[in-house]
């Protein structure tokens, strides 16, 4: 009994042992193919969705007396979120308006007196004239013809006071007056663009991120009320340089969120940085010393989604971890 018991495990065993050896040959090639194919691949799980945001600021100071959005509310290019009392730039611009308008009053006054003077200086010269032939024909006395030229000669001293206030006051006559209307009108222009800024517009369609201004807040000029988060987002994956090799702008790519790990999101290469993340750095290394080590620097590749993201399925925000897959090869 026990040698058929023998004879019988030797028999499975010789059985068992080619499909054992026929098993691990094919799993030895699938894992062989498995590793050829992934070589034609590189990936990175140093990669981060990106975005330009944008910091809405006033362009004035003053009390901040309505404000029209929420964190997270989603606003149009153009959209009104905020206002500043408009009260003090109103009065600012009436006052430079009046000094404006005032000038350009004085400029038609001097012509007007101008033109008076014209005439009146012109009907002198015609009486002096007329009582000199008088005069000579015995018609009228010389105490007349005195006072005739008296008056003339006074005329003749308005006029010349006519001229000059034309000549200070004309646009096309002094240079200096017309620097003093085009600086006047500048100001009148400025004082309206002032009072323009009290209004306050979304600068892009996107998101109200970090919310800092509140209804009655007194705000500076350029200092931050919210940050504007664009609905437009990409991908930067930081590489390293030896897996840059056939890598070129335009490849498709393979991009897995984290935030949704059984989702592969379809992209494109848009363009690899021309520089290093280290030599970008606002202090790149200096490499010229004594204690240089060799370490792989990592170049930054943008690559931009290829598909259009259901924002109501989907919600991808710049800061996510990112793992995108090229092929290469």
């Amino acid at each position: 009994m026990d040698e058929k018991q023998t004879e019988n495990k030797t028999k499975k065993l010789s059985i068992k042992r080619p499909v054992m050896i026929f098993i691990g040959v094919v799993v030895s090639i699938l894992l062989l193919f498995w590793i050829f194919e992934e070589m034609k691949y590189q990936s990175t799980d140093d990669a981060y969705v990106e975005t330009t945001t944008v910091s809405v600021a006033p362009r004035i100071s003053g009390q901040i007396i309505e404000v029209y959005v929420k964190d997270n509310q989603t606003v149009k290019k153009g959209d009104i979120v905020a206002k500043i009392d408009p009260r003090d730039y109103e009065v600012r611009l009436a006052q430079a308006d009046a000094a404006y308008q005032r000038e350009l009053l004085n400029q038609k006054n001097a012509k007007a007196n101008l033109n008076a003077s014209n005439s009146e200086l012109e009907l002198a010269n015609t009486d002096v004239k007329r009582y000199t032939n008088l005069y000579a024909a015995g018609a009228v006395s010389k105490q007349t013809l005195d006072n005739a030229i008296t008056k003339r000669d006074a005329l003749m001293a308005q006029h010349t006071r006519a001229q000059e206030d034309v000549l200070s006051n004309s646009q096309s006559g002094n240079k200096v007056a017309d620097a003093n209307i085009k600086v006047l009108k500048a100001q009148r222009d400025a004082a309206a663009l002032n009072l323009s800024y009290t209004t306050i517009y979304a600068p892009q369609d996107g998101t109200v991120s970090s919310r800092r201004v509140e209804k009655g807040m007194m705000v500076n000029a350029g200092s931050p009320l919210f940050t504007s988060v664009p609905h437009e987002v990409w991908v930067v994956a930081n590489f390293k340089e030896t897996q840059l090799r056939g890598m070129k702008p335009g490849m498709p790519v393979e991009l897995k969120v984290d935030t949704y790990p059984n989702h592969k999101f379809k992209g494109k290469i848009d363009s690899i940085q021309r520089s290093s993340g280290a030599k970008s750095s606002l202090f790149p290394p200096e490499n010229a010393v004594g204690s240089f080590v060799k370490i792989v620097q990592r170049i930054p590749v943008k690559i931009v989604f290829d598909e259009k993201i259901d924002p109501n399925e989907y919600i991808i925000v710049p800061g996510m971890s990112v793992v995108p897959k090229i092929k290469v090869r």
